[in-house]
């Protein structure tokens, strides 16, 4: 995992945190990289379970394994942080965000994070951040199949297969996963079912590539995921959420010379939510359409994009009499970049306006700049505004307010690095202001007596981030600390489900044939409600790992999750089970 990327990274490692594939040297943002090995590795059941253990992200849980998830970036809410699969955008119109549990972590091969506003690249949502999920990409002039099997205490089993290579101009790679676990009681409250809560997930994915002729890639992908887990909201009921999600795109790449490429893509995802035996239903179809072109002079490039996105909520009654909620609307964006790279500067620059077929035009911006003190040494400095449009839920539903303005964010911050050899440390100070915060609960125009959606809302997210990797002789060493400040403008009171202060620390070796390595994620305590009266405690958990091939095609992995049987809590009455062993088997012809 890139908690600090090292001099070698920097060089070889291309993102997309500009929807441009560049070295991770070029890029003035603060990014990181998620490796398919430390992907295998973490133990993890799901995204939300790795992505916090980078820098500069928090996530809560309901409970298990296949609950429901929030990820903070930066403090911010989840519906801060644009989502994406291999390209195609992922979000929900009724909670705003991804569902992080919908997304299964056994199909994704790499994980791209950007922290800091990006809406002058990615448009609405892009508040907070970006993450990109990746799917395996197939090479090699040969089949390279894999099939694994895993167990684990509370009824874990989990098994996987597929199959990557090229052949000639085709290059593909195909998987599928099962995953289940009989959980444990998630709500250990007397008013809850006392019963265990697990879950069922079953996953596919494909990705397949065509060179058309030089210069010329075609490539489509797909993913499917269904998912069935349980959760108490009474003292008898055996209650089930469903999920299903369907991603799908196609996209050609052209380079026509060494100056001018293009991109065209087409794009859809699917996110469909259901409860039973109480009815609740909710679903969202998200479509796009990009055209990018980018031109490249010298040390100069430019960029310019043409992009639309659909979006639909279908939200049936959840009685019979009831009104069935359906909407749609539309953006179309224009996006303009400029990068220049020469010596020790870096200067990157964007401008969009998005106009939206509700509330009307929005344009933002960004202005980046690094500096190269030394070949070891360098500072960076940046500033964006960001937006985000209100969910059609939120706008038109019982709760909903058709007036809601788009949440608006201006972002400044400031930066240094050190990299020298398999060594390197960083610091990033931010501070990201919100307004027209949409908060629920109000009173307002809507039908509800509960409460209705308004922008009355304005916070503050502030912070530094720490980094640092060092390899101490056959130890390598990884960390990071953030101190952040997420807190209401209006109230002085720290946003809720957030701590001040929390780390991760890993340390791994080679003893004999064996990899091992110990991590420990620490958090100070952190409030439950947005009047701070409820208060959750710190905690520190260790984790332990081990890995060595028994043979030349088959790796064996053992992992135990918090080893001192910690009890703690990431949101209120909500258990996070204790000491948990994994044992995997994996077989990957050489």
């Amino acid at each position: 995992m890139a908690q600090a990327a090292t001099a070698s990274e920097l060089r070889e490692t291309v993102v997309t945190a500009t929807r441009v594939e560049q070295p991770l040297s070029d890029l003035v943002a603060d990014v990181s990289i998620i490796d398919s090995e430390t992907i295998q590795r973490s133990g993890a059941v799901g995204v939300a379970d790795i992505l916090a253990r980078v820098p500069g992200i928090q996530i809560t849980r309901n409970g298990g394994p296949g609950s429901n998830a929030s990820v903070y970036v930066r403090g911010g809410e989840t519906r801060f942080t644009a989502v994406y699969i291999d390209g195609v955008r992922v979000d929900s119109q009724s909670t705003g965000g991804a569902t992080w549990e919908q997304i299964p972590l056994s199909q994704i091969d790499r994980i791209e994070v950007l922290r800091g506003p990006a809406a002058a690249v990615y448009g609405s949502d892009a508040v907070s951040g970006v993450i990109q999920l990746f799917t395996k990409k197939g090479d090699g002039n040969k089949p390279a199949p894999y099939v694994g099997v895993g167990f684990g205490n509370r009824g874990t089993y989990t098994a996987e297969a597929g199959v990557s290579g090229a052949a000639g101009a085709f290059d593909y790679s195909v998987g599928m996963s099962h995953e289940r676990s009989d959980g444990f009681n998630a709500r250990p409250i007397p008013t809850a079912n006392p019963d265990d809560d697990g879950y069922r997930r079953n996953s596919a994915n494909a990705r397949l590539g065509w060179a058309i002729a030089p210069g010329q890639r075609l490539q489509g992908t797909f993913l499917a995921s269904n998912l069935n887990s349980q959760y108490d909201s009474d003292k008898v009921k055996d209650d089930h959420s469903h999920h299903q999600l369907r991603t799908v795109g196609l996209a050609w790449d052209s380079k026509w010379n060494d100056i001018y490429s293009t991109r065209v893509e087409v794009n859809q995802s699917n996110s469909k939510y259901s409860t039973t035996p109480n009815f609740y239903m909710t679903e969202t179809t998200l479509r796009n359409y990009r055209f990018q072109n980018e031109l490249h002079f010298g040390i100069h490039r430019l960029t310019a994009s043409l992009e639309r996105r659909e979006d639909e909520l279908n939200n049936p009654a959840t009685f019979v009499g009831g009104t069935d909620f359906k909407r749609d609307r539309s953006q179309n964006a224009l996006a303009l970049g400029y990068a220049l790279n020469t010596g020790p500067h870096t200067l990157q620059a964007n401008l969009r306006r998005d106009k939206d077929s509700e509330f009307g035009g929005k344009s933002t911006g960004s202005l980046s700049y690094g500096y190269a003190l030394t070949k070891e040494w360098r500072v960076t400095a940046s500033g964006g505004t960001s937006f985000r449009a209100p969910t059609l839920y939120q706008r038109f539903s019982e709760y909903g307010d058709a007036t809601l303005k788009p949440e608006t964010g201006r972002n400044l911050e400031v930066g240094t690095r050190w990299t020298q050899g398999s060594s390197s440390a960083g610091v990033v100070a931010y501070r990201n202001r919100v307004r027209n915060l949409i908060v629920y609960g109000a009173p307002g125009t809507c039908p509800s007596s509960y409460g209705c959606y308004q922008s009355v809302g304005r916070a503050e997210y502030e912070g530094v981030t720490l980094t640092a990797a060092h390899k101490l002789g056959p130890v390598s060493l990884n960390g990071s600390l953030d101190f952040q400040n997420p807190h209401d403008l209006d109230t002085g009171r720290q946003l809720a489900r957030r701590s001040k202060r929390y780390a991760n620390l890993s340390a791994d070796t080679m003893i004999s044939n064996w990899t091992v390595g110990a991590e420990m994620n620490a958090a100070s305590r952190r409030n439950d409600s947005a009047s701070n009266k409820i208060v959750l405690g710190g905690y520190t958990v260790f984790n332990l790992y081990a890995s060595t091939k028994i043979a030349r095609d088959y790796t064996v992995l053992a992992r135990i999750n918090n080893i001192a049987d910690k009890d703690y809590q990431l949101a209120n009455t909500y258990s996070t089970g204790g000491r948990s062993l994994y044992v995997g088997l994996k077989w990957a012809p050489q």
